[in-house]
């Protein structure tokens, strides 16, 4: 990266030229009131102000940062005049001396609620329930976003422009940004819908996690160059012919698939760059279609396509009746061309196109405009509703929080019917318990099963797309814990988690006088200090939860015993901790084994220079691979930087990553794995043994290979050098005749 040379005459004339871009792009999004361009110009001139003399990583001054902030909340979100006030701010509070009261006296409580919002929790602040200060803020974000939308939608225009500008940050800082970035933002953007930023990020996290592959996807995108021009002969001039005969007003878009989605396209469905389909796609966007008509036209506009090129009947997708669940609407298919090429057409009009872009946030924008106007079944604020429940309600470490949020992000979802028609959206893998929950909460509290398309189905069924559910019930059924198990929605959790709440209460008298008996017994002071030390022997959040166990019998008075060290000793079996002694000599043998390690491989931080070194067994990186150390247990845990694993413990814990680099010249031999599947013929197996042991001679440590239906998968377990023998190795297996994939796991 270029040395930034520092201008302040150049740099106070490029300030003052952003600010003017950001004014326009204001008012080119909508006329501004002479009260709305005051408030943008004063929290322009207080940020200015306040970041004067600091500069980022790169050099460039800090009010640069602000500035990009705000044009991507108006450009490419549709953000108004309160988002650019506070994206202008949103790091005053932060980094100088302005405080959050002096921010509501100026520019009052919803900016400063914003502001608060996307600010970072300060280093006093920091947890209790967990080691991670990472996912204390990610709470907090959830937690603001509830209150106001716009805090997750500037978090996400801070982070696209951090992201962007990531290239001056020492490396260990690149990965624990990108792996925030993919662990949570990336999840948050597509639950928005917000497509096109969330793409933007996945190609940077990309490019500082696994920059080898990055590079070779997009010089194979790139030689498809000249494609785009035979599909505007082949593809483009005969819609725009036909659409011009029916009458319609229209624009034709296109799209090449980003670097990313083919990566992770190969990766998981283990096909060939050049067995992409829809690495092009057409988009066609009808102008000035009413609101009734418009299911109508895209369908007609549909006809007309697969009437003209051959579609690909599993590949068809009508978002338009049954919209998803951040409200994106279109219709989708994909054709055959006449160079031979697939191409992804997706239907949709005007309004359609809006919600794709800017995804949930084109209705929270719709409904700050027009707020006289009452919208039904708001996708915006059901799902903050969701969240807001869920959050508020739990006792659950922020790290068990997030990670039980973000499974919610990609979820899927299922359409379902009630016995009078009604349409009933859920995520998949509901079950009967979650509909009768989702119908009414009295429903789901006596639900004893129900009729699925008009068969009897236990509460924990797990429902499908077009089940018709009658849902049967019984004063006498009152929800246990294990419904918990039975359900998925955050909605049916939370209803069960409050009446058990409610019934552990009534224990509680019963937990005191049993406690109170251990206590006499123990001759124990009932007082509150020894009360919180029960508290913490038994990891309990709160008292309703420690007297509830003990009025149950789940704590004994042996062990409210051991707590006060007032416990009988039990007799030990020393015949079983010498077999564990054996045992664990047994394992410790067979893993130095394994790892074939004889010296120490990596160069490591020098602070951890002296640490022990192990190689991750999730991604089992091998010489060649770009790693990085995890600090775990008092030893460096290495992974590839792109492993998932890796990732998430670095968006949590980035105190714990330590920069890691294979030793140059040392010769090692690491287990790893291959999977293989092929079409089953005899003599397979001895085909790739003989690649694998007489023409690579490399070492096999373990083979499997079952055949069903005249398909073979196998796992392959061997050591190797480095990273290009085992590239070697693949591109070796599968030229063998009959394999159709062989990939690394």
């Amino acid at each position: 990266m270029a040395e930034y040379i520092i201008d302040e005459a150049r740099e106070e004339r490029e300030i003052q030229a952003k600010y003017d871009e950001l004014i326009t792009a204001c008012r080119e999004l909508k006329p501004l009131t002479e009260d709305e361009e005051a408030q943008i110009l004063r929290a322009y001139q207080i940020a200015k102000k306040a970041h004067a003399g600091t500069r980022r990583k790169s050099g460039e001054p800090y009010i640069f940062h602000p500035l990009a902030v705000a044009l991507i909340a108006v450009k490419e979100v549709g953000l108004g005049p309160i988002a650019v006030v506070c994206a202008l701010l949103h790091d005053v509070v932060e980094d100088t001396e302005i405080t959050l009261d002096e921010l509501r006296m100026v520019f009052g409580d919803r900016v400063a609620v914003i502001v608060d919002g996307v600010t970072k929790i300060n280093d006093v602040m920091v947890m209790q329930q967990t080691d991670s200060k990472q996912a204390e803020n990610y709470r907090k974000i959830l937690l603001s976003m509830c209150n106001d939308a716009y805090v997750i939608f500037l978090k996400l225009c801070d982070r696209l422009h951090n992201m962007r500008t990531l290239g001056s940050m020492k490396d260990t800082k690149k990965l624990a940004i990108a792996s925030e970035t993919s662990y949570l933002y990336i999840p948050l953007a597509h639950r928005l819908g917000l497509y096109n930023i969330k793409t933007e990020l996945e190609e940077l996290v990309m490019r500082y996690t696994n920059p080898g592959k990055y590079a070779e996807i997009e010089a194979k995108i790139a030689a498809t160059a000249g494609t785009s021009e035979k599909l505007e002969k082949c593809l483009m001039a005969p819609v725009r012919e036909m659409l011009d005969e029916e009458g319609y007003q229209y624009s034709l878009k296109t799209r090449v698939k980003s670097v990313y989605s083919c990566w992770k396209k190969i990766e998981n469905k283990h096909v060939d760059f050049d067995e992409i389909f829809d690495l092009y796609a057409m988009r066609i966007i009808l102008k000035g279609v009413p609101r009734e008509k418009e299911k109508e036209e895209c369908f007609k506009v549909y006809a007309l396509i697969s009437g003209k090129f051959p579609t690909n009947p599993t590949r068809f997708r009508d978002w338009i009746t049954h919209p998803k669940n951040n409200g994106y609407e279109s219709l989708q298919t994909t054709v055959m061309t006449p160079i031979g090429r697939w191409v992804e057409v997706q239907i949709r009009t005007e309004r359609m196109d809006t919600i794709a872009e800017k995804g949930m946030a084109a209705h929270f924008l719709y409904k700050e405009a027009h707020p006289e106007e009452k919208i039904e079944n708001n996708p915006v604020e059901e799902w903050l509703q969701q969240i807001r429940t869920s959050l508020e309600n739990s006792d659950k470490s922020a790290l068990d929080l997030v990670e039980e949020f973000k499974e919610t992000l990609y979820t899927k979802e299922i359409y379902l019917f009630t016995p009078t028609g009604k349409t009933i959206v859920l995520p998949s893998r509901s079950t009967v318990l979650d509909f009768a929950y989702a119908i009414h909460t009295a429903l789901g509290m006596h639900c004893i099963g129900a009729k699925v398309n008009a068969k009897p189905a236990a509460i924990g069924y797990r429902l499908h797309t077009g089940d018709q559910v009658q849902v049967l019930t019984s004063k006498k059924t009152l929800p246990g814990p294990e419904w918990l198990e039975q359900c998925q929605t955050p909605r049916a959790k939370e209803a069960i988690k409050d009446f058990l709440r409610q019934q552990k209460k009534e224990y509680v008298d019963e937990g005191k006088r049993r406690l109170a008996g251990y206590y006499a017994q123990l001759h124990v002071r009932n007082n509150q200090a020894n009360f919180g030390q029960l508290k913490r022997f038994f990891n309990q959040k709160s008292d309703v939860d420690l007297y509830y166990d003990i009025a149950v019998g789940t704590i004994t008075e042996h062990q409210v015993a051991e707590c006060f060290g007032k416990a009988r000793p039990t007799p030990k079996l020393f015949f079983l901790d010498r077999y564990k002694e054996l045992f664990d000599n047994e394992t410790s043998r067979m893993s130095t084994e394994a790892s074939d390690l004889k010296s120490h491989p990596f160069l490591l931080d020098k602070d951890y220079e002296n640490y022990p070194t192990e190689t991750a067994p999730c991604c089992k990186p091998v010489p060649g691979d770009q790693v990085v150390g995890i600090v775990q247990d008092g030893k460096i845990m290495v992974h590839r930087t792109n492993c998932r694993e890796a990732m998430d413990e670095m968006a949590n814990h980035e105190n714990h990553i330590v920069r890691a680099k294979w030793r140059p010249g040392e010769q090692l031999s690491l287990l790893t794995g291959i999977a293989l599947t092929a079409i089953d013929k005899k003599g397979l197996l001895q085909e790739i043994t003989r690649s694998i042991s007489e023409e690579l001679d490399l070492n096999m440590r373990a083979i499997t290979l079952e055949a069903s239906e005249g398909v073979a998968k196998g796992i392959i377990m061997l050591y190797v050098n480095d990273v290009d023998s085992l590239n070697g190795l693949i591109d070796k297996l599968k030229k063998i005749d009959g394999v159709e994939d062989v990939h690394r796991i």
